[in-house]
């Protein structure tokens, strides 16, 4: 991977993002106790204030360090650019779970140019842990390396999924996933695609999917996974990119053994 532009104030990509996904972390713990103003976009799909006031606070911070750099944003939609470099925010991953005190969610960073995932980054302010990601150097969990699971099949495997906001998608989910039952360990519904993600990609879940998504809710978790040494493409196999919205991640054994059960109804 060639060497990414330097900001205006002369630092790396990655320290600028760094800054951003914490300062977005310190705001949201502030609010995690207090008073929170809630909008539906649409029955299932909730945004809060914090939502809103963090992503602001990241979109200030990027767009004063690298103001030539295009921005697509969960709350905000795509600023438009003719940069090949576009940052992709999701300001608060889980909002759910932050409505109701659980304390399972993230600020999820990442950097595309053109259509490819060259930086990724995904902060949970709750345990104080950093995954990141830049394409070619490996994944890390702070300053260790980490590497998705070894397990060679779907057999006594933890999966993770989420539902998404969409009833036809929830079902079909819930579907897929009982049909594994029980040949696989135990499920977890994360409340967070992007710590799913994250979670893989460190060896926490063997395997994650979601058949929903949007580019902010998987673009730093994809770089996250492929550098820790694991595979992520579309749910049928078929090769992955920043729009997909049907996703698994896992390792290579898993990954074959899902695509064989599934292909054949098993």
């Amino acid at each position: 991977m060639g060497e990414l532009p330097l900001a205006r104030s002369g630092r790396q990509a990655l320290e600028v993002a760094t800054q951003a996904a914490r300062e977005a972390g310190t705001i949201i713990m502030a609010h995690l106790e207090g008073e929170m103003r809630t909008n539906y976009k649409t029955k299932t799909h909730v945004v809060t204030h914090v939502d809103v006031l963090t992503e602001k606070a990241v979109m200030t911070i990027l767009q004063e360090e690298f103001p030539g750099f295009g921005i697509l944003a969960e709350e905000s939609g795509r600023t438009a650019s003719d940069s090949p470099y576009t940052w992709v925010v999701d300001p608060l991953d889980g909002t759910r779970n932050y409505i109701y005190g659980i304390p399972h969610f993230c600020v999820s960073l990442a950097l595309a140019r053109q259509d490819e995932i060259v930086l990724g980054l995904t902060y949970d302010p709750v345990r104080g842990e950093l995954f990141r990601a830049e394409k070619g150097r490996g994944a890390f969990r702070n300053d260790s390396p980490i590497s998705v699971c070894s397990k060679a099949s779907v057999d006594g495997s933890l999966v993770g999924f989420d539902m998404g906001y969409y009833a036809d998608s929830g079902k079909e989910t819930l579907s897929l996933v009982a049909a594994l039952w029980p040949g696989i360990q135990s499920i977890r519904v994360m409340g967070s695609s992007a710590l799913g993600l994250a979670y893989v990609a460190c060896g926490r879940l063997d395997m994650y999917l979601h058949l929903s998504l949007s580019p902010w809710d998987l673009a730093a978790g994809i770089l996250l996974v492929q550098e820790a040494g694991g595979l992520a493409t579309e749910v049928d196999g078929k090769p992955i990119s920043l729009y997909s919205k049907r996703i698994i991640v896992t390792n290579q054994g898993i990954h074959e053994d899902f695509l064989r059960r599934t292909r054949s109804g098993r």
